[in-house]
């Protein structure tokens, strides 16, 4: 692989007019087709398999034109203290406010008057009208939202308090300005690692380029693919980070190269030939992790998996042909004058120590106190992850000055925390003799569960087939009665059956967000096996050897429980959470840790390449297994360090967005990184390798036979280019049983 990676390398710096040309012409193309794409609606989210989403397509075949995939809004109406609701000028206000929603907007479904509805609380002080649309939250035009808010402000001319709860107000999601923050900072990082404008804008620039093709693709095919909102910025957020690091890497062997005196054409194409390698395998790793979300097996989770895996496989591309193109351009102006001293000093056997071989001889002369304090100090921070508790955010959950989280709480002290996430019963009565009755005993049975506010009167529709029963619960929409309320209800469901041979089945959003955290929680092992495990035989590959790819699997799972209990004690304890701008703590998003999990390891993996890669190549040229950890963080250290800094500055960039996930995932992946570059990969890689010495690189003969020799070291590309064995002498013989 080195060898054709060089050709390819030495090939795109000689003909660089064209491949810049061709970048820009995708660039070009993919806005183009951003530009001219109509607007990308919500994704439709569903969960294949499950109780809630078999209820929510029996209704959409049995309820023809219900919406039920539609938005929905309450307007919430509170009468002034001493007054009530029912008082007639009150009660005409909110006629008023009714038949001005009716009127509105065309995309109403629905509008239910609370008088005749019977939602308003016994003390007479709330009351709240019910909204359906016939579309989705995000194909509502602005006009409808403005509707809206209209009739809420309305209202409150006359002295009640108007909030407006639902999903109908709910809007793109923010970042803010602190992602650009994020990028000015990987900037800051990349001139003072180079000491050079050029060669720190390169990555920059090409990673810009491969973020601006990944996410135009994106919006082009939003509406063919139905990929969510959110989609888009995760594929940025992942694809600029990765795209700087891989530029970062393939620059700095250039640099590398020309400080050691070749000519330009050729320092690239080694440059190529051997940090590309590992830029190849590294993104590899990436793409598998980003790919196997798809295990989990909803639709939702597996697009935006795909789409940043492919936002990464374009950043590998440019890594490999872009950038040594633009190194072409940029000249020996690449390197500073300051910097080429500083390079050229250090490759001199004399040259004073740098950072990294003090770091690297350190934990050599105490492995086991490092590895000690590395393995005990992520073990604390991972206790929080004990107390994990997953479930999907509401308006509970929303910031106290919005609209929604102030009709939530509304709501709650009017009727009760309950009414803030109703479950829908609905009964298939297709295969009952006598479906009435089979309905009034399911009212009957849920009645006599407990932890339940409130039944209402089945609905059927006209064929008289279905029923839906609309429960109220008693407690709020996440704890932990209203989950077991559920599986009680699930669970008379099926003796009802056996009896009736009506199917009672429980949907609504509180019982998809229960179904959906259950599903992720079933998927997270047989995930984390699949990823691991390919994974580990890539990385076996790779670095020819069984214990190296097993500490790396190991060091992962330790970062990746550390990171979760940093999450935990920020976005469920509380604990910074005004730092970081979380005002309301709560459950941890269900798809979060998994998507963590996935995202993590495949960037883990990157250092992983990139550091021990060095190593190993000093090993297989003669080096003792201690001087080679030395070589490896001399040469290696200072880059990862930058990389690792630059991913976690783009990440924490995320932290100020408005929407809760794109906030929880970007500090979750930043404090991630953080741990695994800092302390798996600086400290405990080292402080592991060194204890293991020769055996580190043990692999069984037969092994050996089987697995492809695809020289990420670049062992077989310096035979090519010198006619003999290497230039740093003899290559050792690894350890082979």
């Amino acid at each position: 692989m080195a060898t054709y990676l060089y050709k390819l390398g030495r090939l795109a710096f000689r003909r660089r007019r064209y491949v810049a040309l061709v970048w820009v012409a995708l660039l070009a193309l993919a806005g183009f087709g951003a530009a001219s794409a109509s607007t990308a609606t919500s994704s439709s989210f569903s969960i294949p398999g499950t109780e809630a989403q078999r209820a929510f397509d029996l209704l959409e075949k049995r309820f023809p034109g219900g919406s039920a995939d539609g938005a929905t809004a309450r307007v919430v109406f509170k009468a002034p203290e001493g007054e009530k609701v029912t008082a007639s000028a009150n009660k005409a206000e909110i006629k008023d406010i009714v038949g001005e929603l009716k009127s509105g907007s065309d995309q109403i479904a629905s509008v239910a008057d609370p008088f005749a509805a019977k939602a308003v609380s016994q003390d007479g002080s709330t009351a709240y009208i019910s909204v359906s649309y016939k579309v989705s939250s995000m194909e509502l035009t602005d006009g409808t939202r403005d509707a809206l808010e209209d009739a809420g402000e309305a209202a409150q001319h006359s002295g009640m308090t108007v909030e407006i709860g639902g999903d109908a107000l709910q809007v793109m999601p923010e970042t803010g300005a602190t992602e650009i923050i994020g990028v000015a900072i990987a900037a800051v990082v990349l001139v003072i690692t180079f000491g050079s404008l050029i060669a720190a804008g390169l990555p920059l620039l090409t990673a810009l380029i491969g973020v601006g093709i990944g996410v135009s693709l994106i919006t082009a095919l939003a509406n063919l693919l139905d990929l969510g909102s959110t989609t888009s910025t995760l594929a940025m957020m992942i694809g600029l980070a990765v795209g700087i690091d891989y530029a970062l890497f393939i620059v700095s062997r250039y640099r590398a190269e020309l400080a050691e005196g070749r000519e330009r054409e050729e320092a690239a194409g080694r440059a190529v030939g051997t940090a590309g390698s590992a830029v190849v395998f590294a993104g590899l790793t990436v793409v598998i992790a980003l790919v196997g979300l798809a295990v989990v097996n909803i639709p939702m989770l597996s697009k935006m998996g795909f789409a940043a895996a492919g936002t990464v496989a374009i950043a590998v591309l440019i890594a490999l042909t872009l950038v040594p193109a633009l190194l072409g351009f940029a000249g020996k102006r690449v390197m500073g004058r300051r910097a080429r001293k500083a390079a050229e000093a250090e490759n001199r056997p004399e040259a004073k120590p740098n950072m990294g071989t003090r770091w690297a001889r350190f934990v050599l002369r105490r492995p086991v106190w490092v590895l000690l304090v590395g393995v005990i100090g992520l073990g604390a921070v991972a206790v929080p992850a004990t107390s994990l508790e997953m479930g999907l955010p509401d308006d509970g959950s929303q910031p106290k000055s919005t609209t929604q989280r102030q009709a939530y709480d509304m709501l709650s002290d009017g009727f009760g925390p309950g009414f803030n996430g109703p479950l829908l019963v609905v009964v298939d009565t297709k295969g009952a003799s006598d479906g009435r009755t089979a309905v009034d005993r399911v009212s009957q049975e849920i009645e006599g569960i407990g932890h339940v506010a409130a039944v209402t009167p089945a609905t059927f529709n006209k064929a008289g087939d279905a029923a839906t029963i609309t429960v109220i619960p008693k407690d709020r929409p996440s704890s932990t009665e209203t989950e077991d309320l559920v599986h009680a209800i699930r669970d008379a469901g099926g003796e009802i059956k056996d009896d009736t041979g009506a199917e009672v089945l429980v949907t609504g959003a509180t019982a998809m967000n229960i179904d959906f955290s259950e599903k992720m929680n079933a998927a997270l092992l047989p995930y984390l096996a699949l990823v691991v495990g390919l994974a580990f035989l890539l990385l076996m590959v790779v670095f020819r050897s069984l214990l190296v790819p097993l500490k790396a699997a190991l060091g992962f799972l330790l970062s990746v429980v550390a990171a979760l209990g940093a999450v935990v004690a920020v976005f469920q304890w509380g604990w910074l959470g005004s730092l970081l701008g979380v005002e309301q703590t709560g459950p941890i998003m269900s798809m979060m840790p998994i998507f963590m999990v996935g995202v993590v390891f495949g960037l883990a993996m990157d250092y992983e390449v990139f550091l021990v890669t060095r190593m190993r190549e000093a090993y297989v040229h003669g080096e003792s297994p201690g001087q080679a950890i030395v070589t490896g963080f001399r040469h290696g250290a200072r880059v990862v360090t930058a990389a690792a800094v630059i991913m976690m500055a783009v990440f924490a960039g995320f932290i100020g967005s408005s929407e809760s996930m794109i906030k929880m995932i970007g500090f979750s992946l930043a404090i991630a990184v953080f741990f695994d570059a800092f302390v798996v990969r600086m400290a405990i890689v080292p402080a592991v390798l060194a204890l293991l010495g020769r055996r580190a690189w043990w692999l069984p003969r037969w092994l050996d036979r089987i697995l492809p020799n695809v020289d990420v070291e670049g062992e077989g590309l310096r035979k090519d280019l010198t006619g003999g064995p290497s230039e740093g002498g003899g290559e050792r013989e690894l350890v082979r049983v």
